[in-house]
């Protein structure tokens, strides 16, 4: 039998909540976790660094979580943003289930968590933030991006964190490569063996 990763569908372990006390948008929170879903344990460490070096996510709009997990980035958008409309998407059904349960474990009403398909094609993001899948392939991950990060609106800036070891520094390039026609590509911080990187919106993606 093939073991479950975090981006199966659907895990086939049982699903075994477990509690997690963890510190997000500055606050003390529990929440809960589970197996065959990313980082099950502990806030990742790579997911740490992008909460911590990123500016204050826009006060309004839409945002994005890209790669929800059990929730911890979306669960920081909303805490800071109240008034934002935050899409935590994922293809991982129990990731969505558990980022469900911690929006409702900490009374937050503006998460909305999905799969790829279910956000209307019509909307768009005054910022992205995502530890997005690395593991999941380069065909993959590439396509993943160039559907999501074309969304931005103008000005709006996605940041995605990526352990250097693998391959933080050819992603970059590929950005560059990709988006660069309409985007500014950026590294905006590294720590502790990860990088942040910044695509900026800068005009319109040409038709």
């Amino acid at each position: 039998m093939a073991a479950d990763h975090y981006f199966s569908d659907q895990p086939r372990g049982e699903l075994v909540l477990s509690p997690l006390s963890v510190t997000l948008a500055d606050r003390e929170v529990e929440v809960v976790t589970a197996g065959g879903v990313f980082s099950p344990r502990a806030l990742d460490a790579g997911t740490r660094v992008l909460l911590t070096s990123v500016p204050p996510p826009p006060t309004t709009g839409h945002v994005l979580d890209l790669g929800c997990g059990w929730g911890p980035i979306a669960l920081s958008l909303a805490l800071r943003s109240p008034e934002a409309t935050v899409w935590a998407v994922d293809v991982n059904e129990r990731s969505l289930d558990l980022t469900r349960r911690n929006a409702a474990r900490l009374g937050l009403s503006n998460i909305t968590a999905v799969r790829p398909e279910q956000v209307p094609d019509d909307v768009r993001f005054s910022c992205i933030w995502s530890n997005p899948p690395i593991r999941v392939g380069k065909n993959e991950l590439h396509g993943m991006l160039e559907h999501w990060v074309p969304r931005l609106d103008d000005d709006a800036s996605a940041w995605l964190v990526v352990a250097r070891n693998l391959g933080s520094d050819s992603l970059q390039h590929w950005l560059e490569e990709s988006f660069g026609a309409w985007s500014t590509v950026s590294r905006a911080a590294t720590q502790k063996g990860y990088r942040v990187l910044r695509v900026r919106r800068t005009s319109p993606v040409a038709e």
